[in-house]
């Protein structure tokens, strides 16, 4: 360890160290959170299909009261059919509980395959100090989540994606407390 004190690492640690605190109620209130999601996978999986939904609907209602607005933008009309796109999806989602399921199991698979990777990647930069195994299981996780979530279309998708999201926050949630303790 150095002890120079605009060393990188040695700023990531103090920083831990700082906020130690805070990365374990972070990870704490992750964990609970994911065991509630493994429990109830059906109800999870609705309620994150939901509020998928609800943001689509603010999205496009946004969207569509710029184009109002800015109707003297050449790139009203356009915009203004986004809009409609999104307000149409966001009803679809928010307000049909098992329809589009299959969809956001997809994209909830790529999206754990990104964080995976972005957890591995974290886990090498923190690589020489204490507790970087943790980012390095919790990525590899997120990534065979993300894995077995797009391999198992479609029949999973009632179950999958409250089960792996409360798997996946169960796992962060974790490395975040391993990570606090561990400096």
């Amino acid at each position: 360890m150095s002890n120079d004190p605009q060393n990188p690492q040695d700023l990531v640690e103090a920083a831990i160290r700082e906020n130690r605190d805070r990365f374990q109620r972070l990870g704490w209130i992750l964990v609970v959170i994911g065991a509630l999601a493994i429990l109830f996978p059906l109800v999870s999986s609705i309620a994150a299909k939901a509020l998928v939904g609800w943001l689509l609907l603010m999205s496009g209602a946004a969207m569509l009261y710029h184009a109002f607005q800015a109707r003297t933008w050449g790139s009203a009309l356009q915009s203004g059919a986004i809009g409609l796109v999104n307000l149409a999806l966001g009803v679809y989602l928010a307000f049909f509980p098992l329809t589009g399921l299959v969809g956001l199991t997809l994209l909830l698979g790529l999206v754990f395959l990104l964080q995976g990777g972005f957890e591995g990647g974290m886990a090498l930069r923190h690589r020489p100090r204490k507790g970087w195994i943790w980012l390095a299981v919790s990525g590899m996780a997120s990534f065979g989540l993300g894995f077995l979530l797009i391999l198992g279309l479609p029949g999973s998708a009632l179950w999958a994606i409250g089960l792996m999201l409360g798997i996946n926050l169960l796992s962060s949630g974790l490395s975040f407390v391993a990570l606090a303790r561990s400096v």
